[in-house]
């Protein structure tokens, strides 16, 4: 059998759009929060860096966090121990 041929299991054949938009979209929030860490780190790097500008982006970094950890919580299932 070919490997273009071969056969779905359920796992496969039950893929959810929605799903794959949220990992798409978790995808992007990474990104976004990597490059306002970058920009960050330049800013302070600079020789008179802008303080209220940093303050901004933390904040703006912090809120992008929270929205990974929710996106995360939401793709995990539910583990009961």
């Amino acid at each position: 059998m070919d490997d273009d041929q071969r056969p779905v299991n359920d796992e496969e054949a039950a893929v959810d759009p929605a799903r794959l938009l949220q990992i798409a979209r978790l995808g992007e929030l990474k990104l976004q929060h990597h490059d306002l860490d970058a920009s960050i780190h330049a800013l302070e790097c600079s020789v008179r860096p802008d303080q209220l500008q940093i303050a901004r982006l933390k904040r703006q970094k912090l809120f992008l966090r929270d929205q990974i950890v929710k996106l995360e919580n939401d793709l995990m299932p539910d583990i009961i121990a």
